[in-house]
């Protein structure tokens, strides 16, 4: 018999948390199993370590973005797996991932006799893990304009409108990064500091070449707040044509840094940015407080449950 632990958001966005299918399919696998209620920022990952502590087989998560991620950040370094329960507003990792966005889908995943894991790495600021990303800029001020309310309200619709107050007056940031040792400054509206390149949607991606398991953290620095650079940050999507790759920044040549860019690109393990004026940072969808931030990655860190290479192709 597994055991498995699921920790769930009762305020997660979709309210699609079904205790009656849950035990319906762990029942008919075998599967003993108990859940926990999150109440406070950091449950996640207090109630994976303890799952740890009682030797479960895997833990599963149920809730958005930044549940998915405190919850990783309990299971980092073990060879435990992360399930995911997608019931937040975008569940975008889960998309990444190719996890069935129907509650009970996610959970025939667990239920199956064997489980198809893949690595991802985790990034780290504070020391705090995170999954997808943090920005700093426009898309942090979306986060900060879209309360819990206005969310459980119109759901995505709550960013755009966010969106939309925000970009009335966009704050043009200067940018102070050190890139593994090297230092670069830059202007912009946003930045982005990226371990998952998926926007919430299949196929949409900030850059074609981000990985989430090869052990760098993507950094872009949007330049121009024009409107369709708000409409692919609303939307979570920066379009390969608006994402011009730029090299290493010692290996920059001077002409190239006089041609204007929408989209500035570099990759890096360790990153320290500081901005002028202090700006506010989200971190998969939480706010962490403001700049300077030292972030980095830790390279699979830990294994979540996907469906099989079969399964990904029929479906």
């Amino acid at each position: 018999m597994r055991r498995v632990h699921v920790i769930a958001n009762p305020a997660a966005g979709q309210g699609s948390f079904d205790v009656k299918a849950l035990n319906d399919l762990f029942h008919a696998s075998d599967i003993e199993w108990e859940v926990k209620f999150t109440k406070n920022w950091h449950d996640g990952e207090r109630f994976a370590k303890a799952a740890l502590a009682e030797g479960v087989d895997a833990v599963a998560v149920y809730g958005g973005d930044g549940t998915v991620a405190d919850v990783a950040g309990g299971l980092a370094g073990t060879d435990v797996p992360l399930a995911i329960l997608p019931g937040g507003t975008a569940n975008v990792m889960s998309v990444e991932l190719g996890i069935p966005p129907a509650f009970a889908d996610a959970v025939r995943l667990i239920a199956e006799p064997e489980w198809t894991t893949r690595p991802v790495d985790l990034g780290v600021v504070d020391g705090n893990f995170f999954m997808l990303r943090l920005s700093m800029g426009l898309e942090a001020k979306m986060v900060a304009g879209a309360d819990r309310v206005l969310k459980d309200r119109l759901g995505t619709l709550a960013y755009a409108l966010s969106a939309l107050q925000a970009v009335r007056e966009p704050e043009v940031v200067r940018y102070h990064f050190e890139l593994d040792g090297v230092e670069v400054e830059e202007e912009g509206i946003a930045c982005v500091i990226a371990n998952s390149a998926n926007l919430g949607r299949a196929s949409l991606q900030l850059a074609p070449n981000v990985d989430i398991c090869d052990g760098l953290l993507d950094v872009f620095v949007i330049n121009k707040a024009t409107l369709p650079t708000v409409v692919t940050l609303l939307a979570g999507i920066l379009g390969r044509d608006a994402v011009e790759q730029v090299e290493q920044p010692k290996e920059e040549r001077a002409d190239e840094a006089e041609t204007p860019r929408t989209v500035r690109h570099w990759q890096a393990k360790r990153i320290s940015v500081a901005t002028e004026p202090p700006s506010e940072v989200q971190c998969d969808g939480e706010l962490i407080g403001n700049t300077p931030k030292q972030v980095g990655i830790v390279p699979a860190a830990v294994r979540v449950i996907v469906p099989s290479p079969v399964e990904s192709d029929n479906g």
